[in-house]
């Protein structure tokens, strides 16, 4: 169920509230051109300035308008462990596949407390847990021994890496069982990543690109390496373009030069710089998609 591309789904706003009929519009678009799965209220969903209620209004639709058409796995995670077996809890409760679980930001847990965070949820919730390491965001790596003790948690099934290093990606290949998932969390990293045994990816990109992300998985899925790798250098130009400043800034402007959502983000993040929005036009007209 958790093999190939599934892409981490922009929240759509329209003045300051969820833009229902867009997110759903986003749904479809995603499944008609080929995605593997959706993940709603991850980082690119901007979870951090979503309610409780609107958190799981986002996860609820999403479910509802993929309606089994494709695996749904939402963000339930938090710094806070109450927080985040609230935000599980009800996640299950909308009938996600899943659940992807960030690593505690900001009070830097030791990887002693990383261990009894995520086991403490698992242990309370009966959902399968893709856990989520992205250190560059949050100031803590979880390291390969800690996600191999959570491997061992029954309903703990794999792990977003993000972590950019492919060092410690190998080491965690290792030590984790065979059938635990390990999906990259780096949109320009997809390919080294399955090379060394990750088997997808949870992507940026296929918000606007979701056949072509898809695509990129399943010819490595199928032995395909030339070809895979030839999507891969197709696609880095538009991976790095999207990131040009915090992600989702670039990737809802350039869906809204293509028509297809509304520019608006929630403060903190604002709307993307005139430079910024030139490498963004630029790299989607190269693409053909404006």
């Amino acid at each position: 169920m958790f093999k190939g591309a599934f892409t981490a789904l922009v929240t759509p706003f329209s003045d300051g509230q969820i833009d229902t009929q867009a997110l759903r519009d986003h749904v479809d678009f995603q499944i008609e051109k080929g995605i593997g799965g959706l993940v709603p209220c991850g980082t690119t969903g901007e979870a951090s300035t979503l309610s409780h209620d609107e958190h799981i209004e986002v996860v609820r639709i999403t479910v509802e308008h993929a309606a089994g058409r494709v695996p749904v796995i939402a963000g339930s995670g938090s710094n806070s462990t109450a927080e985040a077996l609230e935000l599980t809890k009800r996640v299950k409760e909308t009938g996600a596949n899943a659940c992807l679980m960030i690593t505690p930001y900001y009070n830097k847990p030791t990887q002693e407390g990383l261990f009894q965070h995520f086991s403490t949820i698992a242990e309370k919730v009966d959902i399968p847990i893709i856990l989520y390491n992205v250190p560059g965001r949050t100031g803590i790596n979880m390291l390969p021994d800690t996600v191999a003790r959570l491997a061992a948690v029954p309903n703990i099934v794999g792990l977003k890496d993000a972590a950019a290093d492919l060092k410690q990606t190998s080491y965690t290949r290792q030590l984790v069982p065979d059938d635990f998932v390990i999906l990259s969390g780096e949109d320009t990293l997809v390919y080294p990543l399955m090379a060394i045994g990750a088997s997808g990816v949870i992507s940026v990109t296929s918000n606007i690109l979701p056949g072509e992300m898809a695509e990129l998985c399943r010819r490595f899925l199928e032995g395909n390496m030339a070809g895979a790798a030839e999507l891969h250098h197709r696609l880095l130009p538009m991976c790095d373009a999207l990131f040009v400043e915090t992600s989702p800034i670039p990737v809802k402007a350039a869906l809204a030069m293509m028509g297809r959502i509304k520019n608006e983000l929630r403060l903190p993040l604002v709307p993307i710089s005139d430079k910024g929005a030139e490498t963004v036009r630029t790299a989607i007209t190269d693409f053909g998609l404006i």
